[in-house]
């Protein structure tokens, strides 16, 4: 029997790759539509004036939650012997709690249970996110993973829409955490149901103790560089997204004037996902055949800067889907490679979970520094200076990329 620890050589069938990306998108539903509306509404109905500063706090809580479980659960995962495998059980635990959290959330009276929710949603969810991430390094081979990033990355923009569009359309906060809540579970129970999983044997799982256990998160930069690298490109790219976006229902209830702020949310949100859909899927096979990565990460750093310096330029509707549009294709090419990227500079086999986690914590420290950055920046230096703030880091993420020298 396999222990998953032997780099896969057989490609991963269509089925597979379908059934995973789905739940990807499931996932992401379950994120992005209380991100990008549902806790934006919650905070302006609990605090009014106030709703930038409780949305930070609220987001920000959350992603400390998520950045320290993300790579905990993958370690988990790294070490289950379950005989439904090493990663399923933790991606059945986590939509479990992932409802649980929503169905919280969406009957939440008050400010400090809708914190509580948010946290708690956080834990769960990326116990999935975790388990998920490490499977494509568990059952696809070197020369796939750019495609199948791609898939995954699509997925992702794909939960971004469904989740702001189930949010607008369900007709209030409670309709609307349900909704996103539904979605999660129908959306993973293909992959449960598979039951493709690579089962650990106990022989061959690590030896545990709290000790090694805690200093595993640590990836030393002067062992192993190109890890911290590609850890500090996916950081700062994310971060210039993530600040780009954190505010958007208000840039368009605020800034840009538009009389229905959550309905503009879901179409660009949409329009978003079909710029994606031009570059994701098509960008991931091209670096697979050209056996290339980095190039593709500084164009869409590039593209992506250009796009939010626009926002910050010219606050007016058409402007702002021009530039989300562009943003939606620079974030393709992006997603496109990075998951191969980061598993192509992944230290060890045997801590795949773990290293993934620790990668992952790029994608969720920007949760936590984008509003700690944007709050100041609206309400002292405006939208221009927030979206600015966005491109540089957008620029250096790009840059910075070639640091990186075991991947061209």
């Amino acid at each position: 029997m396999s222990t998953g620890l032997a780099a896969p050589t057989e490609r991963a069938t269509r089925p597979w790759v379908a059934a995973i990306s789905l739940a990807n998108a499931g996932l992401y539903t379950a994120w992005f539509g209380p991100i990008l509306t549902l806790l934006g509404i919650q905070a302006e109905r609990f605090a009014g004036d106030d709703k930038e500063a409780a949305l930070a706090w609220i987001l920000g809580i959350g992603a400390l939650f998520s950045t320290a479980a993300n790579p905990v659960f993958g370690a988990l995962s790294d070490r289950t012997t379950s005989r439904f495998g090493r990663r399923l059980p933790w991606i059945v635990a986590g939509t479990t709690g992932g409802v649980a959290s929503l169905v919280l959330l969406a009957f939440a009276p008050n400010l400090t249970v809708v914190t509580v929710g948010w946290c708690l949603a956080q834990l769960s969810l990326n116990a999935n996110l975790a388990a998920i991430t490490a499977a494509v390094p568990d059952h696809v081979p070197h020369r796939q993973r750019g495609t199948v990033g791609g898939y995954l990355g699509l997925a992702q923009t794909v939960g971004s829409v469904v989740g702001a569009g189930l949010a607008a359309a369900a007709g209030g906060i409670t309709g609307g955490y349900l909704a996103c809540a539904a979605f999660l579970v129908i959306a993973t129970v293909p992959y449960v149901v598979m039951r493709r999983d690579l089962v650990l044997d106990r022989a061959d799982r690590p030896p545990f103790s709290w000790t090694t256990f805690a200093k595993g998160f640590w990836v030393s930069p002067r062992r192993h560089p190109d890890f911290a690298w590609a850890w500090l490109t996916r950081f700062l790219i994310n971060l210039g997204f993530a600040i780009g976006l954190v505010y958007l229902l208000y840039y368009l209830d605020d800034e840009v004037g538009y009389g229905d702020p959550e309905t503009g949310v879901f179409l660009l949100s949409a329009l978003n996902s079909l710029a994606l859909l031009v570059t994701v899927v098509g960008a991931g096979a091209l670096s697979d055949r050209v056996g290339r990565r980095r190039v593709f990460v500084l164009v869409a750093g590039v593209v992506m800067a250009g796009s939010t310096l626009s926002l910050g330029g010219w606050s007016t509707w058409p402007t702002t889907v021009a530039a989300v549009i562009v943003l939606g294709l620079g974030m393709g090419i992006f997603t496109s490679v990075d998951l191969a990227l980061m598993i192509d500079v992944l230290p060890e086999a045997a801590d795949r979970g773990k290293d993934l986690g620790v990668i992952n914590i790029a994608n969720a420290l920007p949760q936590v520094l984008a509003p700690v950055i944007a709050a100041p920046l609206v309400a002292t230096l405006g939208y221009p200076a927030l979206y600015a703030a966005a491109a540089a880091a957008a620029l250096a993420g790009a840059v910075l990329v070639f640091q990186i020298k075991s991947v061209r």
